[in-house]
């Protein structure tokens, strides 16, 4: 099940699914990794039956995302990590889906991600098309995309 995060609990699971992901496996710094739009970003928060957390995402939308793309009408896909134990089952597609959700409710008109270089196939399969250059983020190498919705 995908859900916006409402509550503190929730939020606190997406916090640690990112920690998992991009702090433990990927040695992203933790003062990197936790920014200041976080306060502000749409949180979603992918769980299993039982509840454990398996996956998260944010958006981000009006100023917060036209810093980055010039474009209040689009919004900024981001932070999107599920665990190591459900990759390949469809928990980040699900993730994907809860966000753009998310920016057709805001009235947003795209989004645009700043995608890990091995995860493009993953999102042009969800109709997101590179462009710019490629360049490190947390020295791991990324490309921008963007879709319309």
């Amino acid at each position: 099940m995908v859900r916006v995060a409402e509550d503190l609990a929730d939020r606190e699971a997406c916090f640690a699914v990112r920690k998992e992901v991009f702090v433990a496996e990927q040695g992203v710094p933790e003062d990197l990794e936790y920014d200041e739009h976080d306060a502000g970003a749409v949180h979603v928060l992918a769980v299993g039956q039982d509840g454990r957390p398996l996956g998260a995402g944010r958006l981000l939308y009006g100023e917060a995302a036209a810093a980055g793309t010039g474009d209040p009408s689009v919004g900024s896909l981001g932070r999107l990590a599920v665990t190591r134990e459900v990759r390949g089952l469809g928990v980040g597609v699900a993730l994907v889906k809860g966000i753009e959700e998310a920016a057709r409710a805001r009235g947003l008109t795209a989004v645009d991600l700043h995608a890990q270089t091995h995860a493009l196939g993953f999102y042009e399969r969800l109709g997101y098309t590179a462009y710019g250059p490629e360049d490190l983020e947390a020295g791991i190498p990324h490309r921008s995309m963007r879709r319309s919705l």
